[in-house]
């Protein structure tokens, strides 16, 4: 597949996670490996992390870490005056656009000759304010911020709107994203890091010493990732005699997040074993090393997670919402249960564990589908949508105008969505970040209370 030509094209890459192992941030990187292999001239922002040191190419912005997942900072209100004065960007890129991406979308939309902007819409937002916020708040905060992404993904400057899966598209649709600038993307995988060679015999025995099967899990250790959920498919197992042992992969720099997902598991502690973080050979050796993997997160617009335990051809049951729902094939590299059923979850458990030869099919189908899906490929795709946005831009710029475009928003209307839009950073700040910041962990048992409300099914989720 040939590279799209970004050769000498300044890029100016904003992203709200650049260092934690998630999701976000390893798909970041690897496009900006590629591009920057390609011959792209990339300057990169993003918040502060553990207070790294910025490069001369790498721009850090203070910010606010969240006490439920140290690991994200929220940038300052409005730290982005200089940037565009300082540097004439070819093209924008936001990755997962959140506090940094919806303000410079904000000053986007004020300059005179505003760069193209291609985005990724990586995190769907409002399913954390639907779990994270009490009710009657949840509500209007998924309004809001609705109304806001709308809006801002309305503005001309942004000609691509990547998304992950059919979800993400019906919710961009909803809030008014232009249907003509959505593209979907997905994400990669690492094909050699992860694969079914680094299945690990002796790791095996020493998780499970007794031949038990191995069930594994990998995402961040946090109240929305389901592990409710899964302390209950853990313990029907249990009663129902199967031999068999969890092993949880990964981690949260809060330890009283991380102490209560592991009070969930106490009544099947001798059945579990916490990794915390693992990265490289480590991380593809647990995913190899493992029979079956589960996914029990609904909040995932993709789930990286699912393809890289694919590649390393291990089967996947998930539960039927969100990205892994594109990415499961059912009944042929995994299964896709109802989010509720957890009858069914654990049948299907017993039922491919229980049958060797469904269980090596399986696997081999899952390999071949992570094959077609390498991190080269999608990267390319998504440089390819920005040559030709550049292209477009080139083009345009040859067709004479008649009349000029202003350098401020000049009506009345739009001058007072654009303060709305202001407003709505500071609102975010005053209800979200703020009260974390003044109550800390104190939070914490409200949104465990909701999470254990959505399984019990006293609160659905926003399908």
């Amino acid at each position: 597949m040939s590279s799209p030509n970004l050769r000498g094209k300044k890029i100016l890459l904003a992203t709200e996670s650049w260092g934690p192992v998630n999701g976000v941030s390893r798909t970041t990187k690897s496009l900006v490996e590629y591009l920057l292999c390609n011959g792209a001239d990339l300057t990169l922002v993003a918040p502060v992390f553990q207070g790294k040191q910025s490069s001369p190419s790498e721009l850090r912005l203070p910010g606010c870490p969240l006490p439920y997942n140290p690991d994200l900072t929220v940038v300052y209100p409005f730290h982005l005056e200089h940037i565009f004065n300082t540097f004439t960007p070819d093209l924008v890129y936001l990755a997962s656009p959140a506090s940094l991406g919806f303000q410079m979308l904000l000053q986007i939309r004020q300059l005179r000759n505003p760069p193209p902007v291609v985005l990724n819409f990586q995190t769907d937002l409002s399913a954390y304010a639907e779990i994270m916020l009490p009710g009657p708040l949840d509500r209007f905060g998924v309004w809001l911020l609705g109304t806001v992404q709308g809006f801002l993904f309305r503005t001309e400057s942004v000609r691509r709107i990547f998304y992950p899966c059919r979800d993400i598209r019906g919710y961009l649709e909803g809030v008014g994203a232009p249907v003509d600038r959505l593209v979907r993307l997905g994400r990669g995988v690492d094909t050699g890091l992860f694969c079914p060679s680094r299945r690990d015999e002796e790791f095996r025995k020493m998780i499970a010493p007794n031949g038990e099967i191995v069930l594994i899990t990998v995402c961040r250790i946090a109240p929305e990732k389901g592990f409710e959920f899964l302390a209950r498919v853990a313990e029907r197992l249990v009663d129902e005699k199967v031999a068999f042992k969890l092993v949880i992969v990964g981690g949260n720099r809060n330890p009283t997040v991380e102490e209560k997902v592991q009070r969930l598991f106490d009544g099947v502690r001798d059945r579990v074993v916490f990794t915390g973080f693992l990265t490289g050979d480590a991380l593809s050796r647990a995913y190899a090393s493992a029979d079956l993997f589960l996914h029990c997160s609904v909040t995932e617009t993709f789930g990286l997670v699912v393809l890289e335990a694919m590649a390393s051809g291990v089967p996947v049951i998930a539960r039927d919402q969100g990205g892994p729902s594109d990415v499961i094939q059912h009944g042929l590299t995994g299964y896709l249960v109802p989010p509720r059923d957890l009858e069914r979850f654990v049948r299907l458990i017993r039922e491919v564990t229980g049958d060797r030869t469904l269980l090596a099919e399986l696997a081999g189908a899952a390999r071949r589908y992570a094959d077609d899906t390498t991190w080269e490929k999608i990267n390319c795709r998504a440089a390819t949508h920005m040559a030709e946005v550049l292209s477009q831009i080139d083009q345009e710029s040859q067709v004479p105008r008649q009349v000029a475009r202003p350098g401020m928003v000049g009506t009345f209307i739009e001058q007072l969505r654009l303060m709305l839009a202001v407003g709505f950073v500071y609102f975010m700040w005053l209800i979200s970040v703020v009260p974390l910041i003044v109550h800390g962990n104190r939070f914490l048992p409200r949104a465990w209370q909701a999470l254990q409300g959505q399984f019990q099914g006293t609160r659905p989720l926003r399908s």
